[in-house]
């Protein structure tokens, strides 16, 4: 299956967008899986896009010379979800949140950021809020949903689309988008293969952050 990521804006104007990129969000379901639940409610994810979003982080970490914020906000609790916020070292996950921009709100004043500086990777209606206000929006395509996803274009609330469904690593063709239009993709991936001090650098700021779980009120 071919896997090119569908541009929504012009070249400059997706340039413009990545260049404000601060900080980074996901949504959950849908997007680090194929949506499914196990029997507790929690749903896994997969190496290849947890690869991506280190990535991701590093990238931004090349860029502006200090650890991006980075988060998850997901509807559900989900054990799944907080294990790899952990494992991850993200700076928070925010769990049981069914009006999503109550957690948005929150991020942005913990971190101290404005909309515009958040990329955000999403699939969902519940997303839609957010989404709409964010600076760079990924929205990870399905070939169930492409009726939904004609109507999220047509609100304007997505820069890109991708051709995978999270179930199909669809996360990793989206941070590798976004890395892409970083504009600095080789050093990215070729520094993280050899483990060089840069790397190392980012890798311990990374690990000295405490994510912060945050629960909503049903």
């Amino acid at each position: 299956m071919q896997s090119s990521t569908r541009p929504l804006r012009s070249a400059e104007e997706l340039g413009e967008r990545a260049s404000r990129i601060r900080a980074v969000l996901f949504d959950w379901d849908g997007v680090f899986n194929d949506g499914w639940k196990d029997a507790e409610g929690g749903s896994p994810f997969s190496e290849v896009g947890s690869m991506g979003v280190n990535m991701l982080r590093f990238s931004l970490w090349l860029r502006q010379g200090m650890n991006p914020p980075a988060a998850i906000i997901t509807g559900q609790i989900n054990p799944h979800a907080e294990r790899f916020a952990q494992r991850e070292r993200l700076h928070g996950v925010y769990m049981g949140f069914i009006n999503k921009p109550d957690a948005f709100a929150h991020f942005l004043r913990e971190h101290r950021l404005k909309a515009e500086q958040v990329a955000f990777f999403f699939d969902d209606a519940l997303d839609l809020p957010v989404a709409k206000d964010c600076g760079l929006r990924v929205l990870i395509g399905r070939a169930a949903g492409r009726r939904f996803t004609d109507h999220v274009i047509a609100r304007g609330d997505a820069d890109l689309v991708t051709t995978c469904s999270g179930g199909e690593n669809g996360l990793r063709e989206a941070t590798e988008a976004v890395v892409a239009l970083m504009g600095n993709f080789a050093a990215v991936f070729d520094q993280r293969a050899s483990f060089n001090e840069t790397y190392q650098r980012y890798l311990r700021e990374r690990n000295n952050v405490s994510p912060r779980v945050v629960r909503g009120v049903r």
